[in-house]
């Protein structure tokens, strides 16, 4: 299983997660963002390089291009799915997307970790989609993913040795 790119829709919580944790391991970042960069803590810090603008600032263009750019879309909630995040996997399951949603809530990090490698060489994952709640809706969410999603790339890139 090799990464190549993770893509998010540049939100406060799983996304920035996810993109800090890619940085981190060397793994290239990107997608779909709204127009003007904008997220709910403003406009999308500069660090975050690679990034495409929606013509229009509605969150849904966004997700329905990263799942479009996508071989796969991950969802890490805890809990059930709600806004963004049903979006997402009812448009990975529309067009025929593998999708994984992991709640933390009722899996254990050590499990999330192993079906998400599974999921990834399964399904031959190089450019994923991650999404989730945004910050102000899980207060942790942010560490819980940037936690889970760097001991799956720790994983990943001892693979490729």
């Amino acid at each position: 299983m090799y990464l190549k790119k993770i893509i998010t829709g540049g939100q406060t919580g799983v996304d920035r997660a996810a993109w800090d944790a890619a940085l981190e391991f060397g793994i290239a970042i990107g997608g779909w963002v709204p127009s003007e960069k904008w997220a709910e803590d403003g406009r999308i810090p500069e660090i975050y390089r690679g990034l495409n603008e929606t013509r229009s600032g509605d969150p849904a263009e966004r997700t329905s291009s990263n799942v479009r750019d996508s071989d796969g879309t991950l969802i890490i909630s805890r809990g059930d799915l709600t806004g963004g995040s049903v979006l997402a996997q009812s448009l990975c399951e529309e067009i025929g997307k593998p999708v994984l949603h992991i709640d933390l809530s009722k899996t254990s990090e050590h499990a999330a970790v192993s079906l998400i490698i599974e999921w990834f060489a399964t399904n031959k994952i190089r450019i994923l989609n991650v999404a989730g709640p945004r910050a102000s809706e899980d207060a942790v969410i942010y560490s819980l993913s940037n936690k889970l999603l760097g001991s799956v790339f720790v994983l990943s890139q001892l693979g490729r040795r």
